[in-house]
């Protein structure tokens, strides 16, 4: 379960490495993050989720390798 500032977390992180994306909360209390950029700045990116806010608990990450789709424009919270 994610606290309710993990969200801006993420989108911060991401603006911060110029990615491209999404993420946003599942049914099941869990969020998903998708995040494109070239492969340095993604796994820069995959380290900060891992370590999460300041107070957090990221208690796992689940990651899944495809290729960029190129639909993204800039990094949203959706849903």
């Amino acid at each position: 379960m994610q606290g309710v500032g993990f969200r801006l977390f993420v989108e911060d992180a991401a603006r911060r490495e110029n990615l491209r994306g999404y993420v946003r909360n599942q049914h099941d209390s869990s969020v998903e993050v998708v995040a494109e950029g070239d492969l340095e700045t993604v796994l820069r990116f995959e380290q900060a989720l891992r370590r999460g806010p300041a107070g957090a608990r990221v208690e796992e990450v689940e990651t899944t390798e495809t290729a960029p789709t190129g639909r993204f424009v800039a990094f949203s919270v959706t849903g």
